[in-house]
């Protein structure tokens, strides 16, 4: 009785299994969404370095041009999307393929108080969106200086 219990359980574990996109697919390429089956997009990965003068942020995404990023500020929150659909077409003697590719991202980052984002500066070069985000400059006060009276 046992036995047969155990090789009862192996029939959940067998459908979860083949379910689980990320088992089937490896890296998350499906997303079962309320039932419905969504291709899952891919966010650049982003490193984010601070200086005295400056914000530097650092995404990389490869095989994108200048013209599919949108890089915009608003209400002190800076949005980096990109939209890059491509169509490739082969026509053979026997036979025609058409292939569709469409790929998008969005990212947002809320803006520190002491940045200047009407000064922001995007470059892509090499695969990497570079943003240099300036600092404010911050007026250190000097300390207090007791006047002696006399």
């Amino acid at each position: 009785m046992t036995t047969l219990l155990k090789s009862e359980s192996l029939l959940p574990t067998w459908t979860k299994d083949l379910f689980d996109t990320g088992k089937l697919f490896g890296s998350r390429l499906l997303d079962f969404n309320g039932g419905g089956l969504e291709f899952a997009s891919r966010v650049p990965s982003v490193n984010i370095n601070e200086t005295d003068k400056e914000f530097k942020i650092e995404m990389a995404a490869p095989g994108l041009d200048r013209k599919d990023f949108k890089v915009e500020v608003e209400n002190g929150v800076l949005c980096i999307s990109s939209e890059k659909e491509e169509e490739s077409n082969e026509e053979k003697k026997n036979y025609t393929r058409k292939e569709y590719s469409y790929s998008s991202f969005s990212r947002s980052f809320t803006l520190p108080e002491n940045s200047l984002p009407d000064k922001i500066n995007a470059k892509y070069e090499n695969g990497v969106l570079n943003i240099t985000l300036p600092k404010k400059e911050i007026s250190v006060s000097k300390p207090a200086k007791e006047i002696k009276v006399s």
